[in-house]
């Protein structure tokens, strides 16, 4: 029975898996984005991910284990150096997979597999957005606290605020009797 077992095998032995998966992350990690297939990216996100959260904490144990798994010096930097700065704040999900049309040749599915944070396309909004929201559960309202007052406006602000150029003035339109807005009320 396979019960428990989730590792694919990916039809190879253990050591050529093992050097397949170590050559595809040290890919992964240079060009920040492989194109190969949904199982092989499905195996290496199981491979990579742990990999990268290791990368976070710059020991010399760490670098020696990444380093076991990895098995490239360059590699290996350039994940502590460059990578671990870009996921530092993030707690986990540092790659993507990205399904694609099925090969001609011998019609297997194909996947693009990503970096989260390297790729523009999706993260062109998320660097404003960076502040972490905290997800709290609604109550009755009673033990709210009220409003908090917006920042003040700095003299620099204000300064810009006041320098911008008038909207030319537009005529406005005769206000409507009271009673057809009240009319247009009961009939929405």
């Amino acid at each position: 029975m396979r019960h428990g077992k989730k590792l694919n095998h990916l039809g190879r032995t253990n050591s050529h898996r093992k050097a397949m998966m170590a050559n595809m992350a040290s890919s992964l990690i240079l060009h920040k984005r492989i194109t190969t297939t949904l199982a092989k990216a499905k195996a290496l996100r199981m491979y990579v991910e742990p990999i990268i959260t290791k990368a976070k904490e710059d020991t010399t144990h760490s670098r020696r284990t990444v380093f076991s798994y990895l098995q490239d010096k360059d590699t290996t930097a350039m994940l502590f150096r460059e990578v671990a700065e870009k996921i530092a704040n993030r707690p986990g999900g540092y790659t993507r997979i990205v399904k694609m049309e099925n090969r001609l040749g011998d019609n297997a599915e194909m996947a693009i597999i990503e970096l989260v944070d390297y790729n523009t396309v999706y993260t062109k909004g998320e660097a404003a957005t960076a502040k972490k929201a905290t997800r709290r559960r609604g109550g009755s309202g009673k033990g709210k606290a009220a409003p908090v007052a917006a920042a003040p406006v700095s003299v620099e602000e204000a300064v810009v605020v006041d320098e911008a150029p008038a909207a030319p003035a537009v005529e406005e339109a005769p206000e409507a009797p009271a009673a057809d807005a009240a009319e247009e009320e009961k009939g929405e």
